[in-house]
């Protein structure tokens, strides 16, 4: 069951079973003012030392992005997750999480700063020895020395475990001598600090090793030409007999495979966090065109169509956002949980409390990165033909974009690994999927109950949300009676599950926001939140319906079909109301204001 004793708190995945207070999620409405001035520095190194530079930094020029990282690390933002006693700041979660959104506009940069705080550097402070950590975590806080990760082969990509780079020790047993080709690799033309996975002699699993990338034996392949992230430094690794110390295995022997999951735990939730950067900033580029653009005698924000752009590009953000953050905190509090009541040494709480959210995190990494798709897509539609023209902004950011969808294990990947975590939480014991299950089977044989109470802020909205959970254990639990252990195999109704899970969880994640937010500010100041709930919540139930009609059609038939169509028309059925003025009102409030004002 839950290693958390604090029951208001929802551990991962169980935001299916049971239900949340607004209360007790966190909201980014309730950042500390350190926080935030944490965030305004980034952005504001962002604005300085990116934004005048991006067209240098696309052109790879020599050793500008290297330069960059160098001022970024003189300011502390490469080390606001790295404890103080190795030359860090120490900062939680949450915070390192508004670091990420806060550069995340920054293109190029944004992804060479990802790659050096998060797999450059974690893997040394969740795994390192002391003396590692003591060596190394001082530089790449401070910028001195920069990080990579050489995870991806060329036959290896999502299966990552079955690399064949080669790690042997020496006859005397006091070194290993790595034998292999790493290909992928951010920042690989500047590194100082390699993480590079490799294995020993039979093992089952990979090891973790640091290597110095002035070490002999250690060459590069020229810069990849790439279609977006073009200022991102990504080469070829080559090991050459590369002989290293024995004290730089990095954790334990056969653990590596352990790590590089651990670690893309915590690059899935730290992407859903960047795009939002880039989600914002591309909204109020586009609203500033579309204010200053005039056709038929005034500006294209006055029409209706755009407006409608400009509205679905903010909703999606703001759910999106909402989600992120909620994960995050309680991310966070089960690390202090861990770190605090059971007295669990930080590093691994750390590990622990991410790896618990797992399913959340998978998701996040979804969801973020497919509404900076929708985002920058809509964002290139408003500019038109100028947002084709690499004079524009938006260009760029569309190029840019595409890589996440990619990154940090492909969606379809992580859509597959949403459901199969979830399955095995239920078969572990940590969940009780079927009880819930099987109560959703019963109620479909019943009268629907009419008689609802839907009174309070959000009292249809709540039974909207009550009723997608419904829908997800009813599609969920048929497949796994019908497929049992065959369920992986079928991929297409495992993508299927995986957006009505997220699409339920991102859509109570907005509504538990707003309701705390309007009971912070009152429900007339939040009006327009209130819109975007609403307007979410429309579309979540219509991707619900389909995608578990779809899967149902993949494989019932008979009166069971029959029924548990009825069952997602049932589970996904709102009241009607007028999308068109709700959006308009959310678009009509950011044309106003000419920027994302959420």
């Amino acid at each position: 069951m839950s290693d958390n004793k604090n029951k208001s708190v929802l551990m991962g995945g169980e935001f299916l079973i049971r239900e949340s207070d607004a209360k007790d999620v966190f909201i980014p409405e309730e950042f500390d003012e350190e926080q935030l001035m944490i965030a305004q520095t980034c952005k504001d190194f962002v604005d300085k030392e990116v934004t005048p530079n991006l067209d240098r930094i696309d052109a790879l020029e020599e050793g500008l992005m290297s330069s960059i990282l160098d001022k970024a690390g003189e300011l502390g933002m490469l080390g606001i997750s790295v404890p103080e006693q190795y030359g860090g700041f120490g900062k939680n979660f949450v915070t390192s999480m508004l670091s990420s959104e806060a550069t995340g506009a920054g293109h190029s940069f944004s992804v060479s700063y990802s790659a050096h705080t998060g797999i450059g550097t974690l893997p040394i402070l969740y795994y390192g020895t002391e003396e590692q950590k003591e060596k190394y975590l001082p530089k790449l806080a401070s910028g001195e020395w920069k990080g990579a990760y050489c995870l991806t082969e060329p036959g290896s990509g999502s299966d990552a475990n079955s690399a064949k780079t080669k790690a042997e020790l020496t006859d005397d047993g006091k070194h290993y001598v790595i034998k292999g080709q790493k290909m992928w690799i951010t920042n690989g033309g500047f590194a100082d600090v390699f993480t590079v996975f490799a294995r020993i002699g039979d093992d089952e699993n990979l090891s973790a090793f640091i290597v110095m990338a002035d070490t002999d034996g250690v060459s590069l392949n020229p810069e990849e030409k790439k279609m977006g992230i073009k200022g991102s430094s990504t080469r070829q690794v080559f090991f050459n007999d590369v002989k290293i110390p024995k004290d730089n295995l990095l954790g334990k022997q056969n653990e590596g495979f352990k790590i590089a999951l651990n670690i893309l735990n915590i690059g899935r939730i730290k992407l859903a966090a960047a795009v939002l950067g880039g989600c914002k900033g591309t909204i109020s580029q586009a609203t500033n065109y579309a204010n200053e653009r005039n056709q038929f005698g005034r500006p294209i924000s006055k029409y209706g169509a755009i407006k409608d752009k400009i509205a679905k590009m903010a909703i999606k953000t703001y759910a999106s956002e909402s989600a992120t953050y909620r994960a995050s905190q309680n991310i966070e509090d089960h690390i202090k949980y861990l770190h605090e009541k059971e007295g669990m040494d930080k590093a691994k709480a750390d590990l622990k409390g991410i790896e618990q959210y797992a399913v959340e995190c998978a998701m996040m990494k979804v969801h973020g990165s497919e509404t900076l798709d929708f985002v920058v897509d809509e964002g290139v539609q408003i500019y038109g033909g100028m947002g084709y023209s690499a004079e524009s902004p938006v260009e760029r950011s569309y190029r840019d974009a595409r890589i996440n969808r990619i990154f940090e294990g492909t969606n379809e990947i992580n859509r597959m690994l949403t459901v199969d975590m979830m399955l095995k939480k239920g078969m572990k014991g940590e969940l009780d999927l079927m009880g819930p299950a099987k109560k959703v089977g019963e109620e479909l044989m019943s009268i629907p109950d009419f008689d609802n109470d839907d009174s309070g802020l959000f009292g249809s909205e709540k039974r909207y949300i009550k009723n997608f959970k419904k829908a997800v254990l009813m599609v969920a639990g048929s497949a796994a009676q019908k497929f049992m252990m065959e369920l992986a195999k079928e991929q297409e109704i495992l993508l299927n599950i995986a957006d009505m899970l997220t699409e339920t969880y991102v859509a109570e994640s907005v509504l538990l926001r707003v309701e705390k937010l309007a009971g912070m500010k009152g429900e007339e100041e939040t009006k327009l939140q209130q819109n975007m709930v609403r307007a979410y919540i429309y579309e979540a139930a219509e991707k619900i319906g389909k995608c578990g009609r779809e899967a149902l059609m993949s494989y019932a038939e008979g009166d069971e079909l029959r029924m548990q169509m009825m069952g997602i028309k049932r589970f996904t059925k709102i009241e009607p109301f007028n999308i068109k003025q709700t959006r308009r009102e959310v678009a009509e409030a950011i044309i106003k204001e000419n920027k994302y004002i959420f």
